[in-house]
């Protein structure tokens, strides 16, 4: 059942619409363009980053895709706040907040001006979770298209570097261990292109969630974002959302389901992804109504074997996987040992079974066969315990040893905790505690990759431990433990931590504890008080009042959301058909 014009008419049709089709005139349509679909093609494009700065040339050949198709293209915009120049300050708070954001300002743009259907680009960290979340909460046709990695940089010897090396050679500069002409020369070769960070950071894991939840083409995530097929690629795009307006789906809730989130989650553990998408496809899964937790993505990372060798904890890049068959070698591998649900559907409404028939089998360096992995469980894990009730998470992808014991030396703040690993006033065997960083405690939830990345550049990468209630980058490599829940300023266990306190941690059986009695726990919850802070004032006070836990996706809003039909003309005419919904048994309410 074609969905053409299916929420367009209530701008273009009837006489109490000529206001409407006046204003339309004035952006340069006629009569005919307003008989077609209208398809908005929002994108994160700006010169903030390098993550962004593609995304402009390829949104312009979507455009050529949908009228291509017979649409009309329209045009807008959204924000991305980079955290490769947010990080280690007080802006890292806007980050997460910027996911809630975008997500918002599609829903706004498209539901204010009523599109048919959305072409979606973005670029970093938390534009990539956002516009699918967006995409996700106004379920009209869609085709997400992330905007592609960066190139690595050369060295002075030869050695092939990325935007991670700079990070950790602050902490070998301040070590002594390199001149401050080698520091230099890492800083100016290793970010050469546009593009977003190269390893299986955040951005390229949240890419390959795309293709893994059927938002994106297969295929189209790990091509780097110079290489010129990337105007072909967008502009099938367009030409494919016009198919699926014709069509009448699937729509994004008929892709977003239990079984394509549990893929995606596979995906993330089979490559040592970023422990950021612990957060955001249960905030995914939120928009389509779907209760998708923290201990929903930790069943999947625990039965899911990692296959491919990326950095930070492996050898290679997006790049390099690309060139070996891309997200679909990684997904083939997984469906061929019983590690993926083959019956979601993608894009082209084929289910994923038919769609990996003909992908290429894996190479064996880049990525292995299930029988071959390089470890039997996922490259994260969710750790649980008394410290942690309501689970944290460790990237274990790359480290040599699964267990660590140490003393804590507590930090209220990461900026606290900078300060003594700048000055190298740390020793071995300490567990490093940073607090009040959680998604309200923060608030914001900012990531700590200028801390790991330093104690790893400074060699005392395995030497110590981090933990904290924030977030860590998907650069980060380490013993560095994230998003422990319930956060210190809920009243969570990490708030009542002293320094000194035994904390055991032993990623071989998920678990991460402190040695210390449940009665001598609920004496210091009696004495504990949450700090006390200034004022926030502006978005971070809207965010603090709105932001549930890390464990549900640190979303802000009830989710599931219903967008109504409404009839062109307010004389009781109704429309001929409704759409096909995408109706399931895990998603009862649709936009």
């Amino acid at each position: 059942m074609s969905l053409h014009k299916h929420r367009s008419k209530m701008v273009t049709d009837g006489v109490t619409r000529a206001p409407h089709r006046a204003f339309l005139r004035a952006t340069g349509l006629d009569d005919e363009a307003m008989q077609k679909s209208f398809v908005g093609i929002v994108s994160t494009a700006g010169e903030n980053t390098p993550c962004s700065m593609s995304l402009g040339p390829q949104a312009e050949n979507a455009k050529l895709g949908v009228a291509a198709g017979g649409g009309v293209p329209i045009a807008f915009s959204t924000v991305s706040v980079s955290d490769g120049t947010s990080m280690n300050h007080a802006g890292m708070r806007m980050s997460l907040l910027s996911r809630e954001l975008v997500a918002d300002s599609i829903e706004l743009v498209v539901r204010g001006h009523a599109y048919d259907a959305l072409v979606g680009f973005a670029g970093c960290d938390k534009t990539l979770p956002g516009v699918m979340m967006g995409m996700v909460r106004v379920n009209v046709p869609s085709v997400f298209i992330y905007g592609g990695a960066m190139l690595p940089g050369t060295g002075t010897d030869g050695r092939e570097i990325t935007i991670l090396d700079t990070i950790e050679a602050v902490g070998r500069f301040q070590a002594g261990a390199i001149t401050a002409e080698e520091f230099s020369a890492i800083e100016h070769a290793c970010s050469p292109t546009a593009g977003a960070c190269p390893g299986q950071f955040t951005a390229n894991t949240m890419a390959m969630v795309a293709e893994a939840l059927g938002l994106s083409p297969l295929g189209s995530a790990m091509m780097p974002a110079v290489y010129s097929e990337r105007i072909a690629l967008a502009r099938r795009a367009g030409e494919t959302v016009m198919k699926i307006l014709d069509a009448g789906g699937p729509l994004p809730r008929d892709l977003v389901t239990r079984k394509s989130c549990e893929n995606a989650c596979a995906a993330v553990a089979a490559t040592g992804g970023s422990t950021n998408a612990a957060l955001h496809v249960p905030a995914i899964a939120h928009e389509a109504g779907i209760s998708f937790t923290l201990a929903d993505v930790a069943a999947v990372f625990s039965r899911t074997p990692l296959i491919a060798d990326l950095q930070p904890g492996g050898r290679y890049l997006a790049r390099d996987l690309h060139h070996v068959g891309g997200v679909p070698a990684v997904l083939k591998a997984l469906l061929k040992a019983g590690y993926l649900h083959g019956d979601v559907l993608t894009l082209t409404g084929q289910t994923l079974e038919e769609a990996l028939r003909d992908v290429r089998e894996p190479d064996g360096l880049v990525v292995r066969s299930c029988e071959h992995a390089l470890h039997d469980s996922g490259g994260v894990v969710v750790l649980k315990g008394n410290l942690v009730p309501d689970g944290a998470l460790l990237k274990i992808a790359g480290l040599k040893s699964l267990q660590f014991t140490g003393r804590a030396r507590l930090f209220e703040n990461e900026e606290a905790c900078m300060k003594v690993v700048s000055a190298r006033d740390y020793r071995e065997g300490d567990v490093l505690v940073i607090r009040n960083e959680g998604p309200k405690g923060g608030p914001g939830m900012r990531e700590m990759l200028s801390v790991t990345a330093a104690i790893y550049g400074q060699g005392m990468g395995e030497k110590v431990a981090l933990l904290t209630d924030g977030r860590f980058s998907g650069a980060t490599r380490g013993m560095c433990i994230g998003y422990a829940g319930p956060e210190a300023v809920l009243g969570g266990p990490i708030a009542l931590l002293k320094d000194g306190d035994l904390i055991v941690i032993d990623a071989a059986t998920n678990t991460l504890r402190v040695e210390l009695s449940d009665a001598e726990l609920q004496t210091r919850r009696a004495a504990w008080r949450p700090v006390v802070r200034t004022p926030l004032g502006g978005a971070l006070e809207k965010y603090e009042k709105l932001v549930g836990p890390a464990k549900h996706g640190a979303v802000t809003h009830l989710g599931g959301v219903v967008w109504p039909y409404e009839t062109p003309e307010a004389d009781g005419a109704h429309r001929a058909h409704q759409p096909n919904t995408g109706h399931n048994a895990d998603n009862a309410n649709k936009g």
